[in-house]
């Protein structure tokens, strides 16, 4: 009986070595838990206790092995992979060498990125991988781009991304998550996926203050989920505090202002989430004061810009597919711009906005419109808030875009349910904001 030697010994099955009489799908496990762990040998046409018995059809096992490195495992193996044959006392055997891997974790394409999928090497046995292992594997392979690395967690959803897709009339298949790098080329999450996900970990805390110092809470709020959903969440949050003052001119005509520029709010808002480092865990603050509000979060400028830079407009971008899809779904119009629009929304009045940058910290402070000195010739009377919101605000845009709106419109423009958006429609009707037209499903409402 002929045996496999190795210098005069017997060799026997271990963590690098296995046997197989021939070939097998179960293979595919053995080659993915050699490419997870310290790579070995596969030797076909071998018996479990080292007998020679040589194969029938060494040149269609090498072909299967290949196939298997390239079709059936992912990330692909083929460059860790090499099978030959051998001639040994007369019977054929296949020897399939796997390298460990620099992309772990190595898996079954179609079991995907989980334990029935994962596998490794326990001493003589191939074994599902743990779920703390896959994760430790995911870190391990991560590059220095923080939302092209693989996320370390894998069981993630797109409901919200799904909805606000849709609502933009933007297809969101599996195709156009891998164009805006929720995965990557072996279809596995990356953290830009992560941070779209429902699931995602990082928030964004707000609060507002009574008077200019953090002393007295008057409301605070903690943004969680999906980065569509918080920034959506946050910019209608702020709108709440975010006063509306009339204006009388010298031409005696009313002019409705703010106390911090929509534009400017919005920009500082899109930067806490665009170029944030999510690399940190700490959460992105928004403080309201009655003079100011603050926008900071975790991150200084991008390595190889300056202050000037970024005054002038010129911009690189921390996490480039989470801006990326800022910019698909038209939330962002353009790179660079945010710091000049900032800039530029407090032209006609005596007050800066102000950048304060650290080596990991970036703040934005809006000094509010109606407390600083202006420099044109309106004259400001003392003014009652307007009592126009966020809602009623962009009902009236909607009418102004469209001329009139049904409650199905405002429901997805505000992304509220039947009864809320009703009930909006019936307070603006009482205010006489908007006129009803019609009955039923014909119902219509027009700007009044």
């Amino acid at each position: 009986m002929m045996r496999i030697l190795s210098k005069g010994t017997t060799m026997r099955e271990g963590i690098n070595i296995e046997f197989k009489r021939e070939w097998s799908d179960g293979i595919k496990k053995t080659m993915v838990a050699f490419a997870n762990t310290d790579g070995g040998t596969i030797y076909l046409g071998v018996a479990d206790d080292g007998e020679v018995v040589g194969l029938d059809d060494p040149e269609q096992c090498m072909v299967r092995a290949m196939q298997a490195a390239g079709n059936a495992i992912r990330p692909d193996v083929t460059l860790c992979t090499h099978a030959h044959a051998e001639d040994f006392e007369g019977k054929m055997i296949v020897m399939i060498d796997v390298q460990r891997g620099t992309s772990r974790p190595y898996y079954l394409a179609e079991k995907g990125v989980r334990p029935a999928g994962v596998y490794v090497r326990q001493g003589a046995m191939t074994a599902p991988a743990s779920e703390s292992a896959i994760l430790a594997m995911i870190k391990e392979s991560s590059n220095d781009v923080f939302d092209e690395e693989r996320s370390t967690n894998q069981t993630l959803t797109f409901e919200e991304a799904g909805n606000v897709f849709a609502h933009a009339g933007i297809a969101f298949e599996e195709q156009h998550m891998r164009s805006l790098g929720f995965v990557d080329e072996h279809g596995i999450y990356t953290n830009t996926g992560l941070l779209f996900s429902d699931q995602c970990p990082f928030t964004v805390k707000a609060a507002v203050f009574q008077g200019d110092t953090k002393s007295v809470f008057k409301n605070r709020f903690e943004f969680e989920g999906s980065l569509l959903r918080q920034f959506r969440d946050a910019l209608h949050f702020i709108d709440r505090y975010n006063a509306t003052h009339s204006e009388i001119g010298s031409d005696m005509r009313r002019v409705d202002q703010r106390d911090y520029p929509d534009e400017a709010v919005r920009e500082a808002l899109l930067n806490v989430f665009v170029h944030r480092d999510y690399s940190m865990p700490a959460p992105a603050l928004i403080s309201i004061f009655d003079k100011r509000a603050e926008f900071a979060n975790f991150g200084g400028l991008v390595p190889g810009m300056s202050e000037d830079d970024l005054a002038v407009g010129l911009s690189l971008q921390r996490n480039p597919h989470v801006a990326g899809v800022f910019y698909r779904l038209k939330w962002i119009e353009a790179y660079g711009t945010g710091v000049p629009k900032i800039v530029d929304s407090y032209a006609d009045v005596d007050a800066d906005p102000r950048f304060d940058i650290a080596s990991n910290s970036f703040k934005v402070t809006l000094p509010s419109m109606i407390s600083a000195p202006i420099k044109n010739n309106v004259e400001r009377q003392k003014a009652a808030p307007c009592d126009l919101d966020y809602q009623q605000r962009t009902v009236l845009k909607l009418i102004e875009e469209r001329g009139s709106v049904q409650r199905s419109d405002v429901e997805v423009a505000l992304d509220i349910t039947r009864s809320p958006a009703g009930e909006l429609l019936a307070r603006m009707q009482e205010e006489g904001l908007v006129r009803r037209m019609g009955k039923g499903k014909g119902t219509r409402y027009v700007a009044e």
